[in-house]
């Protein structure tokens, strides 16, 4: 009988995962895993856990948000094989697997985890941390770990835009926060003052189809990456960021690419979101696409 090791987060989106853990349970076991359970307990562990055994499984089964599955691809990772994901979301937003086309009901992903194909997926590093689908910097990046708990729980995807509007509204009459920075990219040297930047590897980001652009793949060897410059009044923003909405490329004040990697020189520290955590804050940034990193099971091609 083959094995799966379950790492489950039930305090994610609104702690619904609970209602069905027999139900997946038992889909697993009809598919003919061995099946050991472990709820996390604070953050950090599924990172730990996986680390340790997963070399004594032959599928890594996670249910959470995407913090809990970004841990558990770290812990994959670090675990020196290459073992299969499943991923059953369970979070508020669940923007990677959208992107993966994992379908939202827990028991229809438990399906795929257990009898899907492993797709060759890209991550990101950022400063050799991992992220799996967006490093952001700037206004409004820190709004994923800012934003309650509760709120997520009782809001969903709507406690983000509450938060993203709050902000925004808050901001001064003139300029918003920006830094200046030094970027590399594909041959390129860029100098000028940004607002906010993200480097992702989705399809969506905060539940928003399309904002990273078209044509995006996750097994490519690319990162799609957007720098928002600094405009002169805050009401501009809005307007840039309706502009981006709708993919305009390289604009007066948005810049797009696709890259394998860039460097980022800061004059003061600059503090980064990783998959909708805090990711730390650096003056020197390298980013890296890992391409084919990790396996996820996916619905069947």
């Amino acid at each position: 009988m083959k094995r799966a090791l379950f790492v489950v987060n039930l305090h994610s989106g609104r702690g619904e995962i609970r209602k069905n853990l027999g139900g997946i349970l038992g889909i697993l076991e009809k598919y003919g895993y061995e099946v050991v359970v472990h709820a996390t307990r604070c953050k950090g562990d599924a990172v730990n856990v996986v680390k340790r055994k997963a070399k004594s499984f032959d599928l890594v089964v996670c249910s959470g948000g995407d913090g809990t599955l970004n841990e558990t691809v770290k812990g994959v990772r670090r675990s020196g094989i290459r073992v299969p994901i499943g991923y059953i979301p369970a979070g508020s937003t669940n923007d990677f697997a959208s992107s993966l086309n994992i379908p939202k009901g827990p028991l229809n992903a438990a399906r795929v985890a257990a009898k899907g194909h492993p797709f060759s997926c890209d991550v990101g590093e950022l400063n050799h941390k991992t992220f799996l689908y967006s490093a952001a910097f700037g206004i409004l990046s820190d709004i994923p770990y800012r934003t309650k708990q509760g709120m997520k729980n009782a809001l969903g995807h709507g406690a983000y835009v509450l938060e993203f509007t709050k902000e925004a509204l808050s901001a001064p009459f003139g300029f918003y926060p920006s830094i200046p920075l030094h970027i590399t990219i594909n041959g390129e040297e860029l100098e000028d003052t940004y607002c906010y930047g993200m480097i992702t590897n989705t399809s969506s980001v905060g539940g928003v189809k399309g904002v990273t652009g078209d044509l995006v793949a996750l097994d490519d060897g690319l990162l799609e990456v957007t720098l928002i410059k600094r405009p002169p009044l805050a009401i501009w923003f809005p307007w840039i960021f309706a502009k981006l909405l709708k993919l305009v490329k390289n604009s007066r004040h948005v810049y797009t690419c696709k890259a394998s990697e860039l460097r980022i020189r800061a004059e003061k520290p600059l503090a980064w979101t990783l998959d909708g955590e805090y990711g730390g804050e650096w003056e020197e940034m390298e980013i890296k696409c890992i391409r084919g990193a990790v396996d996820f099971m996916v619905r069947k091609p």
